[in-house]
């Protein structure tokens, strides 16, 4: 039997902060906000070093409250038409240990109200960074092709994001892998149930899904020259 980090009340205070998104409220209910979301946020990352670790090595699950795997609430709303203080859900990021030096890819899990996803990879690296994954990607189309379209993976897993309108520099729109190869995005998803994350088997079911990914990160890791 695993352990319960989240109850049902991370759902009931994210879903009051959005009908009350203003410093006051939030003053006033931030000690709720420490019990039902960031300290077992915290404990979840601290506890989840362990089974990420054994994936691979080179990601981190850093447990500060300030500059680790756990997003801030607070919005930067510096230039943003939006200016509501605070995010309506609870974000928790896996970074690569050489993300500070170069655009790596990481793992991603979003709690919020009828909202929960897990994802993987990379969102919108520059266009350098792009270029170096489709150029893996061409040079191995049988190894992209494993990773992006085994059976283990894609029982569970959906790639995504957004592409562009047309093919890259350099490469015929007649490619085999020529959608691939448009991809802005490297991202793989899949959503997860509030019932899936209040339950003692959470941090087994997200290690199934980091595990069935192991093929895809480990090609991305390759593509732009960092260890998996």
């Amino acid at each position: 039997m695993g352990e319960r980090y989240f109850t049902p009340k991370l759902f009931h205070f994210l879903e009051d902060l959005a009908d009350n998104n203003d410093r006051d409220w939030f003053k006033a209910n931030q000690a709720t906000y420490e019990a039902v979301i960031r300290e077992p946020a915290l404990e979840f990352i601290n506890d989840f070093a362990g089974p990420l670790g054994k994936i691979s090595p080179h990601f981190s699950a850093d447990s500060r409250k300030v500059g680790g795997s756990l997003f801030r609430i607070q919005r930067d709303t510096r230039f943003a038409k939006d200016k509501t203080p605070y995010k309506a859900n609870t974000g928790m990021q896996f970074r690569h240990v050489m993300a500070k030096d170069v655009h790596s890819p990481g793992y991603y899990i979003n709690l919020q109200p009828r909202e929960c996803y897990v994802g993987l990879g990379l969102w919108r690296p520059e266009t350098k960074v792009a270029y170096d994954i489709r150029a893996a990607i061409d040079a191995d189309p049988t190894g992209w092709k494993k990773a992006s379209r085994g059976k283990r993976f894609t029982d569970v897993l959906t790639v995504g994001g957004d592409s562009l309108t047309r093919p890259p520099k350099g490469y015929d729109p007649e490619h085999p892998l020529i959608e691939d190869l448009k991809r802005k995005d490297f991202i793989a998803s899949t959503r997860i149930t509030q019932k899936m994350v209040t339950s003692d088997h959470f941090m087994e079911h997200l290690t199934d899904i980091f595990r069935r990914a192991t093929p895809y990160m480990r090609f991305l890791c390759g593509a732009v020259g960092v260890n998996f």
